[in-house]
Formats: structure tokens, C-alpha cells, sequence
């Protein structure tokens, strides 16, 4: 009869960002060990706190399957005389395979009668097959900083100090960093420290609710979200439930109890950002706000199961710590606002960029000219164009501020308040609190224009810094964030429309290292822009685009997001549309047919059907219309267009054989193909489509 296993690991508190992962790594090692030990069973469940790692297989198979392995061995007429006795072949046979001649069994194959050797591997019991898995799974967890406690061949996130391991009401017996698994578990630390004896596996969960454990995490976040939500109410309040915080709370206690704290209204003088940072970054709490979205004078923070009559230290506590941490806030504050924003420019010649690029000063100095540029290229109106060289002259001066000194995660935002406090232009201010939008996956870009040509600019000039530098993206490593950098420039470019082709970008990030980088130019600029279109090729997928529709597009000539975008998505309306399905066998067969061809401009005097000529007349006349249309950005326009020659295109292919022996007459033809390929190619490259068999 099937019984359910458990597997407790008892530990000192294990850091709760080395949670999730070693959950993970549990349950898919336990699925690989039982599924190699042939042990069937239901489903598996991985539990933790910051004191255990836990294991629960239900429905597990008293022993393993049973395997049959047949051996092929000798042809019959090898294997056995005339008189059916075994020949020496069929005795050295059974013997390799350890069993009797007369065991051997005789099958057909492919029409051939040959001697087999069945062996039978015994199944184990499962109580016995569960000492070596166990054993295995606990060497197999790893974690980024083990430690080593009993010797030093066994290494664990954090020394291990019980193992508990039943299958069903058997102990699973086995030893491990000096321990001996048996029935015994752990309640609360402090709520309920003594030993539980386990009757059985199927007693863990009720015994860890006695216990004072909730040991489903999904259960505590759900606790934690509801009592941090109640708190807040009680406040008079709201509070923001930080799906990160959440993340990393839930690991931190094994019977969470929200506990409210207040502190003195007079700190809410400081940045509603850096108080924040405060709370949540690093003392784990949970703001409160009014119905305003501002903050209120209190925090909510998750204790560790306290009882009623140890809240009131709790809560002092915390408030103690918090009062001393925002008291530092208020200090750094009033210290950088004595002085301007950009009085803190000349410091940054001390803060170093990249060692072969120089210090944050010259990459401020390579930013403002960028800037500048790309603001003239995408046609910024002046007083936008004014605001973003400004914020890019500023934007790194809050580096050298005491407020980010001590709170990295502020940079930018500080940056913001403080121009406003030395009098700069609002637009200026914004701008700079901007310029590292987006600063994670999800956030939302730049909004102003100025702001956005400054976060443009920022990560552009990185970029091509570290592909200048031969610092390029493999596999996992991406030391420097290129790939959000990338990803932010090119969410940037489509949230506002700039209109700048991405190979015209990077140049423009190129002109200001020249001489500064090792690279050949030509490589960076190849490097960065296929490194862009990586990441356009992310965002339109992650947009739900199928990845044929972005192939098509991106093998358009042009490379401006808008564009891209605008194709894309006509593309994407279009697929299984008659029009677009009519046009995708004429284009791919001229495209075919000119993929060598000399370019040139077709002769009309050398036109002999008159399926070419009216072709060349409406090949002539729609390349104008698209050409218009799609300087205007109309890809609806350019579709129509385009559907248009799909008759002539077809009579011409139908009447007219191009490869004829004259070869003056065939390069015509050849030429006016080749005018048709370019015309499509301005809305992408339909051979790229993929086209559903029905």
C-alpha cells in the first residue's frame, strides 16, 4: 500500500533569498532520484521556513517496478545442433548472463529466430531505497554561500542540526553530517521549542500547526498580506503590498504577526522616496499612505509569532531602530541641500566610469553631447532640447551626495529633489529623476520627452562603451546590465516615437569614443545595433507578435522603432487575410529569382509582353504611393499599395518566362523584379512568414 514520505531538514535560519531556489532544487531532484530508483507516486510538495526545508511525497510505492531485461544472443540455428541441444555458442551465452542453458527462450527477428536471456532486476523496498535518496537529495542541494560545519566535504546553506525522515509511519534510517534521521521534529524557536514525535508522515502538518509553524509558505504570504492589510486600515490608512518584499518577508518567520509602529511626522520633510527606502530596503517594513498616495507616520512590520505580552517590545524596538536610520536620513539631507546640484559636478572626476573610459565626469561630458545630438535628430522642440542637455550636464551629480552614498537604490530620484532645491527648471529636475527609467523588468520608461532623451542617451553611451571595450553579453553573464539597457533604449524609443534609425543611433553614441575604445568602429556599430534588435525582437515577442511577423519586419530596410513597430503589428492584422496570403508566393518567387541579379533600373523600351509593361506601370506608380505612406508612417497605406500588384504580378509570372536566353531582356526583367522585391521590402520580408498548411 502506497504511503507518504517526508523529509525535514532542520537548520539554523537559512537567509531567505536562498529560499525559493533550494525549494525548487528539491523538488526536482526528488522527482529525478524517484523516478531513477523506478518508485512511483503522487504528487510532490516542497515546504519552508527559515528554519527547515521540507519534503512531502504523497502516495509513494511500497518498492520499485520490476524490470525484465531481455538479451539478444546467437541465431537459434547457432545457438542448438540438429538435436536441439545447446552448441558452445548458447552455453557461453548463459553463462555471460549468469543464468542455465535451459533458461534461454528463443524470439523472431525480422524473420530470424534468435536465443534471448531474460534477467530480472529485484525490486527493493521503498523504506530501504529512501536511506540512499535521502542522502543523495541533501548532497545535491547547493546554495551561493555554503558553509561548512562538520567537515569540510559537507557543505549547507546553514549547519544543520536535525533530520526527520518517515515513509509512512517507518523511519527512513540513514545519517548525514553527524546526524541520524529519526521521527523527531521542531515546533516555534520560541513559541513551541520543544521535540514532537511523529506516529507518522501523515501527522507532519497538524504537527507543525500545534507547533506554532505555518510551513506552507503560500499560507504565511497569504497571513502576512491580510494582517499587513488589516494594520493599515487600522492606521487610517492603505499599504502597498511590495510583491518583493512579500518575497523576502515570508522567508524571515515561521508564524508571522504584523506589528504597527509610528514615527515622528516631523521626517516626513524628507523625500517620500528615501523614507520609503528606509522602511522597505532596509528594515523590511511596510509603509503606510492615505488615501492621497502620501506617506503617513507609521509602519507596519512582521514579527516572528510574538505573543501579546512581548508587542510592546517589539514594536519599541523596531520604532528605536527606525527613529535612528531616518534620523541619518534627515542629516544626509540637510547636508547636500547647503549646496547646489551642480557644485558636485567636479567631484565626480573622482568616481571612475570604466578604467580605459575615465571617470563619471567624462561620461556626464560624453552624455550632454549626445544628447544633444539625438535631441536635433528627432527634431526635440527647443525648450525640450534645453532642458535634457541641462539634466544630462546634472543627472550624475547625486553620486557624490552623503543621501546616495548610503542609499544606492536613490540615485536619480535624490538627484531630482536636489535640482529643484538649487532652483533648476522643473522639466531639468524631471529629467534627471528619469534618466534611469526603466531601472527594472516592468517599470515604466521616461515619460517627459527630455527625460527619455537623457535615458536614451545614458544607457547608449554604456552600451557602446562596453562593446567598444570587447565587454559583451554571453549566455547567463551580463555584469553590466546590457541587455535591460538595451531593452530600456529601445522601450524608450517606442513609447515616445522617436524617429531615428537604430544604426543612426549607434553612431551617434560612437562619435564621442572615438579614440577611447580598442574595438574597430564598423564591429561596435555592427555589435550594439544586431545587440538592439535582440531586444526589439524580446519586446514585440513579449507583445504576443509571432516571431515570423517580427523576422518579417526586421528584414525591412529600415531599421527606425516606429517603423518596425508600425510594420509589425499591420503584419500581425494581416496574417490569414487573403491579401497578405496571395502575396506571399509572388514575392518569394522574385525574390528568389533576383537573389544574385546586378541591380539596376529596368528599360522600358525593352519590354515585349504586355504583362510586363502594365506590371512596370503599376510596379512604378505604387512605389511612389509607398514611399509616401510610409514616410508618413501609414503601413495600412503601404499594405493596399503593395495588395494591388498582386494581379499584375501574377499575369506577369503566368505569361512571361524570365530567365530567356537574351540577356538583355532577362536583366530587364530581372530589374523589375528586383524594383517589386525593394517595394515589399519596405514593409518587411514577407518569405518570412510562415504559412499554415491546412
Amino acid at each position: 500500500m502506497a504511503r507518504t514520505f517526508l523529509l525535514e531538514i532542520g537548520t539554523e535560519e537559512i537567509p531567505a533569498r536562498f529560499m525559493e531556489p533550494a525549494l525548487i532544487q528539491l523538488k526536482d531532484a526528488a522527482s529525478e532520484e524517484l523516478r531513477f530508483e523506478r518508485l512511483s507516486h503522487g504528487e510532490i510538495k516542497t515546504f519552508g521556513t527559515p528554519r527547515r526545508l521540507v519534503l512531502l511525497v504523497d502516495a509513494l510505492a511500497e518498492g520499485q517496478l520490476e524490470i525484465v531485461e531481455k538479451k539478444k544472443g546467437p541465431a537459434k540455428k547457432a545457438a542448438y545442433d540438429n538435436q536441439g541441444n545447446p552448441t558452445p555458442a548458447a552455453l557461453g551465452f548463459a553463462r555471460g548472463q549468469g543464468i542455465e542453458a535451459g533458461e534461454l527462450f528463443t524470439e523472431a527477428v525480422d524473420g530470424v529466430e534468435y536465443v534471448f536471456a531474460a534477467r530480472q532486476t529485484p525490486a527493493q523496498a521503498a523504506g530501504e531505497v529512501l536511506q540512499s535518496v535521502c542522502i543523495r537529495l541533501l548532497s545535491r542541494l547547493s546554495f551561493p554561500k555554503p558553509m561548512f560545519w562538520y567537515s569540510r566535504e559537507i557543505r549547507f546553506a546553514r549547519p544543520i542540526r536535525w533530520l526527520t525522515a518517515l515513509y509512512g509511519s517507518e523511519v527512513v534510517c540513514f545519517e548525514f553530517a553527524g546526524l541520524s534521521a529519526d521521527r523527531k521534529t521542531y515546533g516555534h524557536r520560541f513559541l513551541a521549542p520543544e521535540a514532537r514525535v511523529l506516529p507518522s508522515a501523515d501527522d507532519y502538518l497538524q504537527a507543525m500547526a500545534d507547533g506554532a509553524v505555518v510551513v506552507d509558505q503560500k499560507e504565511r504570504r497569504a497571513m502576512i498580506a491580510g494582517q499587513v492589510t488589516s494594520e493599515a486600515v487600522r492606521l487610517g490608512g492603505r499599504t502597498s503590498l511590495d510583491e518583493e518584499l512579500l518575497d523576502e518577508v515570508v522567508y524571515l518567520v515561521e508564524y508571522p504577526r504584523a506589528v504597527a509602529g509610528n514615527f515622528n511626522s516631523d521626517y516626513l520633510e524628507i523625500p517620500p522616496e528615501a523614507l520609503i527606502t528606509v522602511m522597505r530596503t532596509h528594515q523590511r517594513y511596510f509603509p503606510v499612505f492615505d488615501a492621497n498616495d502620501s506617506l503617513l507616520p507609521h509602519f507596519i512590520t512582521i514579527s516572528n509569532g510574538t505573543s501579546d505580552e512581548f508587542t510592546y517590545n517589539v514594536r519599541a524596538g523596531n520604532e528605536r531602530v527606525l527613529r535612528a536610520r531616518l534620523a541619518d536620513a534627515r542629516f544626509f539631507f540637510d547636508e547636500d541641500r547647503k549646496v547646489t546640484l551642480e557644485s558636485h559636478v567636479e567631484a565626480l572626476d573622482k568616481i571612475l566610469f570604466m578604467e580605459q573610459l575615465g571617470s563619471m565626469r567624462k561620461k556626464t561630458e560624453r552624455l550632454a553631447a549626445i544628447t544633444k545630438a539625438l535631441a536635433a535628430e528627432i527634431a526635440l522642440p527647443m525648450h525640450e532640447v534645453a532642458a535634457a542637455v541641462r539634466a544630462a550636464a546634472l543627472c550624475k551629480a547625486d553620486l557624490v551626495t552623503h543621501m546616495v552614498y548610503e542609499f544606492p537604490e536613490l540615485q536619480g530620484t535624490m538627484g531630482g529633489y536636489y535640482a529643484r532645491l538649487s532652483g533648476e527648471d522643473s522639466a531639468v529636475a524631471v529629467a534627471i529623476s528619469e534618466h534611469y527609467a526603466p531601472r527594472y523588468a516592468g517599470d515604466t520608461p521616461a515619460v517627459t520627452p527630455a527625460g527619455a532623451v537623457v535615458a536614451v542617451s545614458d544607457k547608449l553611451d554604456t552600451l557602446v562603451s562596453c562593446f567598444g571595450l570587447g565587454l559583451i553579453p554571453s549566455g547567463s553573464q551580463d555584469p553590466y546590465a546590457l541587455r535591460r539597457s538595451a531593452l530600456g533604449i529601445v522601450s524608450t524609443l517606442a513609447l515616445h516615437n522617436f524617429n531615428i534609425s537604430l544604426s543612426r543611433l549607434v553612431s551617434l553614441g560612437l562619435a564621442e569614443l572615438s579614440g577611447s575604445i580598442s574595438r574597430p568602429g564598423a564591429e561596435v556599430l555592427a555589435g550594439v545595433h544586431d545587440f538592439l534588435l535582440s531586444r526589439v525582437r524580446y519586446m514585440f515577442a513579449e507583445e504576443g507578435l509571432r516571431y515570423d511577423v517580427i523576422d518579417a519586419a526586421l528584414g525591412s530596410s529600415a531599421d527606425d522603432l516606429p517603423g518596425l513597430s508600425a510594420r509589425a503589428r499591420v503584419l500581425q492584422r494581416k496574417l490569414e487575410t487573403p491579401e497578405l496570403t496571395s502575396l506571399l508566393t509572388p514575392f518569394t518567387r522574385a525574390s528568389n529569382l533576383v537573389r544574385n541579379a546586378c541591380a539596376h533600373t529596368p528599360d522600358p523600351s525593352l519590354f515585349v509582353s504586355d504583362a510586363e509593361q502594365k506590371l512596370y506601370a503599376e510596379v512604378t506608380h505604387s512605389a511612389d504611393v509607398v514611399k509616401n505612406a510610409a514616410a508618413g508612417g501609414d503601413y495600412e497605406a503601404v499594405f493596399t499599395a503593395l495588395a494591388a500588384l498582386q494581379q499584375p504580378i501574377d499575369n506577369f509570372f503566368t505569361e512571361v518566362m524570365v530567365m530567356v536566353e537574351d540577356k538583355a531582356v532577362r536583366n530587364n526583367r530581372l530589374a523589375l523584379l528586383q524594383q517589386i522585391k525593394t517595394a515589399f521590402l519596405t514593409l518587411g520580408d514577407l518569405s518570412k512568414i510562415v504559412q499554415e498548411k491546412k
